[in-house]
């Protein structure tokens, strides 16, 4: 686990916890779209001097793609001439836009998948890169949560990877949540992901708030990238996306971007702009139901099993109103 006692005001805690490591996988947890969450700081951890590697847990039918394209049962090494006939291909738009622009361009691509085959499907990969940190990103808030919470967001793909990182043998493995508001419209209560935060702050696992600054290369590329991306996919852009490029351009408010965001009511915001990051282990260790999907092999799997345990449970928290 990591040790945040050494930590100081002058060195943000997530820069220092990934100091040690020399090859990172930065993987987003929660599907499609959640990896560019992690290109930032992608973007800043290669700027000084690191091994950064990029992998996703994917919404796609990667089960369409060419069989010379996987590199293990559960992994496909998606590259910038890598051609999917679904339209929805987020780690294909990521992959070019990063040979575009001379980066690494490699994204690594998992199905969806139980913990045991997503475990597995990881483990091939810390073997294959030689892997010694592992930091999952998601765009928003909902892999910070514990399970009695009024609501849980959408919870699957993001708890299945916290399960799966959880049992792997990875000397630095951490979690950083970008987009703080944005699942309001799942019904997570942000008051409570702050008090789940200040409880594993008190346990010594929290490792701060760090705001991605708006003119910094890292944002200038992030935004360019989520723009290639929208454009690429019009019918279906990432709204989580689209909320956090424009928090860190300076928009505020009921922000437009995409029609699929309809009439609803945006709160486009800094707060959504600021990496909130924690110790992966500490944090699995306060989810109350991980246990009940260790064993799961499939996605349907996982969806039961945290239907069951919601139903089983005797009294979620009472959500409160943000008071300030």
């Amino acid at each position: 686990m990591t040790d945040t006692a050494a930590y100081t005001l002058a060195v943000p805690p997530l820069f220092a916890a990934l100091a040690p490591a020399s090859d990172v996988l930065i993987a987003g947890a929660g599907g499609g779209f959640d990896v560019y969450a992690g290109l930032p700081l992608a973007l800043a951890l290669w700027q000084a001097g690191k091994r950064v590697h990029l992998a996703s847990l994917s919404f796609s039918e990667l089960e369409l793609l060419d069989r010379q394209v996987w590199v293990d049962e559960h992994v496909a090494a998606i590259r910038p001439d890598t051609l999917s006939p679904d339209w929805y291909f987020p780690e294909g738009h990521l992959a070019r836009w990063l040979a575009g622009r001379d980066l690494p361009s490699t994204v690594y691509a998992f199905p969806p998948l139980g913990v045991q085959t997503l475990r597995e499907a990881y483990r091939h990969l810390v073997d294959r890169l030689d892997v010694d940190a592992i930091v999952l990103v998601d765009g928003g808030t909902d892999i910070l949560l514990r399970g009695d919470e009024s609501g849980l967001g959408t919870p699957v793909e993001d708890i299945t990877s916290l399960a799966a990182v959880a049992g792997l043998d990875v000397p630095i493995r951490l979690v950083s949540s970008l987009g703080f508001g944005i699942d309001a419209h799942d019904g997570v209560n942000h008051v409570e992901v702050l008090e789940n935060l200040a409880a594993l702050d008190r346990e010594g696992g929290y490792l701060g708030a760090l705001s991605i600054p708006g003119s910094s290369r890292e944002a200038v590329l992030y935004r360019e990238a989520v723009a290639q991306a929208q454009a690429a996919t019009p019918h279906r852009p990432s709204i989580v996306q689209g909320q956090i490029a424009a928090a860190t351009g300076g928009a505020f408010g009921d922000v437009r971007f995409s029609r699929r965001t309809g009439d609803g009511d945006l709160f486009v915001n800094p707060l959504m702009a600021i990496y909130f990051s924690v110790d992966l282990p500490r944090l699995a260790a306060r989810c109350l139901y991980l246990d009940r999907i260790e064993n799961t092999i499939g996605r349907r799997q996982v969806i039961t099993r945290i239907e069951a345990f919601r139903d089983e449970l005797r009294a979620a928290r009472v959500p409160r109103a943000y008071p300030h």
